[in-house]
C-alpha cells in the first residue's frame, strides 16, 4: 500500500490527502471498459486503500474475491509510479508466455489487470486492479523467532531469482527487495511473490543502461539495512543492486542478525559498514553466524555479486547453481515446499518453519509425548507489529497485500 515517507537529514515530503472511502459495490471502469465491483475495505496507507474486487456482477463481491483494487487522488505519484511497471511489464500474457518458455511452475510477479480513472463527488481518484495475496513473509518471520530455516531461505533465494531475471529483462530493477514485499499467494502458500513496486526503476530504457552517477540527493534509497552499497551512494538502481539486497536479505533471513541493524538511524554508517564486509566477506559471515557453521553457498553467492560490474547483466542460472548447490549440501532439494500451510477456513496460517532444539528425552515415549503436545496447541497467534531492528513495521492495515516501511523508504525519481 502507498506511504508517506520520512528521510534522514532532509525536508519531508508535502502531505498528500488521503482517498474517500467507497461503499462496496461501487463499480470501477477501467481503460478497456472492463468493470470491476468493490468489496469490502480491507486495508489502507499514507494516502491510498485497498479493496477486495470482483468483476462487475449482479453479485456482491465475497470475502473469498480473487482480486485487489488500489485506490488514491490521482494528484498523488506512488501508485502512478507503480503502475508504470505493471503496463509494462506485468500484464498476464506477458508472464504466462515467461513461465512456459522458461520453464518455471509459476512467476512471483503480481499480474496486472487493469487500471483507470474514478470521479466521486468533484475528487478523482486513480486506481489499479491486480491479485490478492496472503501474508507478509515478515510476520511469519518475526513468529519464528526471526529465523527461517536453510532450505526455506536458499528456496526463497531460487524463486526471487526467477523474479528479477524477468523484472530485469523487462528493464526494470525492483530496488527494495525485503520480508515485507513478499506475499504468499492467497490460496497457495507454497508460492511467493514480490510486490510493491513503488521504488522500481527503468534502468535500461529503450536498451541503454543508465550510466553510473553519484547523486548525493538521492543518497540511501530504499529500505537501509538492506539497500545496496550504489544506492546509499546515491547511483541509480541496477541488477548488481537487487541481488546483493537480495544477498542481504538471505543473510538476514537465515541468522537473524545484520551486523550494522545496532545503527539504521545513520545511513552513512551503514553504508560504511556495508563497503567494509563486502571486502570481507568472511568477516561478514563470521559476524552473523557467530559460533555457527557458515552457510558456504551464500558466501559464494555474495562474492560473485561482489565481482559484477555496474552495467553488468548476471548470468542468473550460475547465482541459482550456488543456491542448489547450497541445498545439496544439507541433505535437501529444491521441492517448492515452505512449511507453510492453510487453515480449514482457507485463511493463510504459518507452522514453525524453525524450532528450537529441545534436549532429548529419556525414553521414545517422551519424545514423541512432546511432539504431540507442539502439533496440538497449532500454529502461533499472529502479533500486532511494532518498530523494530529488522525493519518491521506497526501497522493499522488487514490487508493481505502490500505491507510498507515508512521509517526507512525513499522514493526513486524517476
Amino acid at each position: 500500500m502507498p506511504y508517506i515517507k520520512k528521510t534522514s537529514g532532509k525536508r519531508a515530503p508535502a502531505k498528500r490527502k488521503l482517498a474517500e472511502e467507497f461503499a462496496p459495490g461501487e463499480v470501477l471502469t477501467d481503460t478497456s471498459k472492463k468493470e470491476w465491483k468493490l468489496g469490502m475495505h480491507i486495508g489502507q496507507g499514507g494516502f491510498g486503500r485497498l479493496y477486495l474486487a470482483d468483476v462487475n456482477s449482479s453479485k456482491s463481491v465475497g470475502s473469498d474475491a480473487s482480486y485487489v483494487v488500489k485506490v488514491e487522488p490521482s494528484q498523488n505519484g506512488p501508485l502512478f509510479s507503480e503502475l508504470k511497471f505493471y503496463m509494462r511489464a506485468a500484464k498476464p500474457e506477458q508472464i504466462q508466455k515467461w513461465t512456459k518458455s522458461h520453464k518455471l511452475k509459476y512467476l512471483g510477479v503480481p499480474r496486472y489487470w487493469g487500471s483507470g480513472l474514478h470521479q466521486k463527488n468533484g475528487n478523482s481518484y486513480r486506481f489499479m486492479v491486480m491479485d490478492r495475496f496472503g501474508r507478509d513473509l515478515q510476520k511469519i518471520y518475526e513468529e519464528n523467532s526471526k529465523r527461517f530455516a536453510h532450505k526455506t531461505v536458499l528456496q526463497l533465494g531460487l524463486r526471487i531469482l526467477d523474479i528479477l531475471e524477468y523484472i530485469h529483462e523487462y528493464e526494470y530493477v525492483h530496488g527494495d527487495i525485503k520480508a515485507s514485499n513478499i506475499l504468499l499467494n492467497y490460496k497457495n502458500p507454497n508460492q511467493v511473490y514480490l510486490v510493491d513496486y513503488g521504488l522500481a526503476y527503468r534502468y535500461c530504457p529503450e536498451g541503454v543502461h543508465k550510466e553510473y552517477k553519484e547523486d548525493p540527493k538521492r543518497c540511501h534509497d530504499g529500505t537501509v539495512e538492506y539497500t545496496s552499497i550504489d544506492a546509499h551512494k546515491g547511483v541509480a538502481p541496477s541488477r548488481r543492486g537487487d541481488l546483493e539486497i537480495l544477498g542481504y536479505c538471505m543473510i538476514h533471513w537465515l541468522s537473524g542478525h545484520l551486523p550494522w541493524e545496532d545503527n539504521l538511524k545513520d545511513p552513512n554508517y551503514v553504508r560504511d559498514s556495508k563497503i567494509r564486509y563486502r571486502d570481507n566477506i568472511a568477516d561478514l559471515m563470521e559476524k552473523c553466524f557467530l559460533g555457527e557453521n557458515k552457510p558456504d553457498e551464500i558466501v559464494k553467492y555474495m562474492e560473485k555479486v561482489k565481482l559484477l560490474s555496474y552495467e553488468e547483466k548476471p548470468f542468473y542460472q550460475h547465482f541459482r547453481e550456488i543456491l542448489l548447490q547450497g541445498l545439496k549440501a544439507i541433505g535437501q532439494r529444491d521441492d517448492g515446499l515452505l512449511d507453510i500451510g492453510l487453515s480449514e477456513n482457507g485463511d493463510l496460517q504459518t507452522k514453525p518453519i524453525q524450532k528450537r532444539k529441545r534436549k532429548a528425552a529419556a525414553t521414545a515415549t517422551a519424545e514423541e509425548s512432546t511432539e504431540k503436545d507442539v502439533e496440538d496447541s497449532g500454529s502461533p497467534k499472529q502479533k500486532r507489529r511494532t518498530p523494530s531492528k529488522s525493519g518491521a513495521t506497526k501497522t493499522k492495515a488487514t490487508s493481505p497485500i502490500t505491507k510498507k516501511n515508512p521509517r526507512t523508504k525513499k522514493r526513486v525519481q524517476k
